[in-house]
């Protein structure tokens, strides 16, 4: 009679799981996730001016108006024509005085009046929430 047999021949059945496959596909997965995750983050292309402000805490979704470098406007990710940007803020406010916070994302390069003629329509249209988005700097101006 032999030991660690079993049955007519056969080996006994191994108590071990293999753990190294696992770990490389968890491995992969992270890396993936780790590139992927900063390119879902940003819509329209902008370049951000720089700022000594601390960031505001996230409370509602807000609404993300984007003004590229070129000064066309973006409501999150669509692009509004030109000139229909008031009826567009018209159909997105809801009527009843309360709108959604709106974040405005504007590129260095375009012109103040042209940022601040945006935060006008924005107040026309009943948004009185608008937060302007910058780049963190440790500089002072």
């Amino acid at each position: 009679m032999t030991r660690g047999r079993r049955g007519r021949g056969g080996r006994a059945p191994m108590a071990e799981i293999n753990v190294t496959p696992m770990v490389d596909v968890m491995l992969v997965l992270l890396i993936i996730f780790m590139v992927a995750a900063p390119l879902l983050m940003a819509g329209v292309p902008v370049e951000l001016p720089d700022s000594q402000a601390e960031a505001l805490p996230d409370e509602d979704t807000p609404l993300v108006v984007s003004l590229d470098a070129d000064g066309r406007i973006f409501i999150d990710e669509e692009r509004i024509p030109a000139g229909a940007f008031s009826e567009r803020l018209t159909l997105l406010s809801t009527g009843s005085g309360e709108t959604s916070p709106v974040v405005l994302r504007a590129d260095r390069a375009l012109d103040y009046g042209r940022v601040v003629a945006v935060m006008g329509a924005l107040n026309n249209a009943g948004f009185r929430q608008i937060s302007l988005v910058t780049n963190g700097s440790a500089e002072s101006p």
